[in-house]
């Protein structure tokens, strides 16, 4: 019976505990739109949305240059972190001697614990000031911001991606082998092609952590509000107008910001259903046999 008891306890505490996140987010949702929706009515939600001008003092709120922004960050990092985290990851799982990995596998899980305001003076410091003078303009940028950004959520690719790779069952390995085929032949056609649902996972994290950022982001992107006309134009992010405004903020101007958080949670929805809609059909054909 004490044995039956404790199953119990465990399986419903289990069950709370998993209740409890869904209800914080739905709370948290609910919060949200509530102080968002006012501004919406008032401004108009296609105004606000694809508005070009951001200026509370005179009553404009739109955000679309903010949106360009926040999605040309986000690409740009992770169209550089997925090649070099991946080709990373597969490095310390398939070619890499023991002794390699274990320094480079604690280096790597640094990299994810240094906080993000670190990562900002070093970019502030070094990397603004290079790219002022070998690309020109203020050195504030997309691109200086996608830099950051992609240091930042490279351990989670790579951590995500050897796990992914290292899961793959070693008879696969054993019997492309066995068969003649090359220690890379057999990375290429057999281990990644079956841990691509993995790796698929570990972008969609990624890419949640760089739509996400703030803070690095203010500290290096310019924060100007435009659609930028090449990647070495200042930005402003939607999480860096969110922080930049929301301690003065009043009336609809701060009901627009957590408008402006909406849109956010939109956008990052519709990202991550686009990301899981790739990794389940991929998971799917390799199910399928096709790999």
């Amino acid at each position: 019976m004490s044995k039956w008891n404790e199953e119990f306890f465990i399986e419903k505490g289990l069950l709370l505990t998993a209740v409890s996140s869904v209800i914080i987010i739905a709370l948290i949702i609910v919060f949200v739109f509530k102080e968002g929706l006012p501004a919406l009515q008032s401004v108009g939600f296609f105004s606000f949305l694809f508005g070009m001008d951001w200026a509370p003092s005179n009553g404009q709120y739109g955000i679309f240059p903010m949106i360009i922004g926040s999605l040309g960050i986000t690409a740009l990092s992770l169209l550089m972190a997925v090649p070099l985290g991946v080709f990373c990851a597969i490095f310390l799982a398939e070619i890499a001697p023991s002794t390699m990995r274990k320094i480079l596998n604690p280096t790597i899980q640094t990299l994810a614990g240094i906080p993000s305001v670190v990562y900002g003076f070093f970019g502030l410091v070094l990397l603004v000031p290079f790219m002022r003078v070998h690309f020109g303009g203020t050195g504030f940028s997309m691109f200086t911001a996608s830099v950051i950004l992609t240091v930042m959520i490279l351990p989670i690719i790579v951590s995500v991606s050897e796990d992914a790779l290292r899961s793959i069952p070693v008879e696969y390995k054993e019997a492309s082998l066995a068969l003649g085929a090359t220690h890379w032949q057999t990375i290429k056609n057999v281990i990644f092609p079956a841990a691509i649902p993995g790796i698929i996972t570990s972008v969609i994290l990624g890419m949640g952590r760089a739509v996400g950022e703030t803070l690095a982001i203010i500290m290096v992107a310019g924060n100007v509000v435009q659609i930028p006309g090449s990647i070495f134009d200042p930005v402003r992010a939607l999480t860096s107008n969110i922080a930049i405004e929301m301690g003065y903020a009043t009336g609809v101007h701060y009901n627009a910001l957590f408008a402006t958080g909406i849109v956010l949670v939109f956008m990052i929805i519709v990202l991550l259903i686009i990301a899981n809609y790739f990794h389940y059909k991929k998971k799917v054909t390799i199910g399928g046999g096709y790999l």
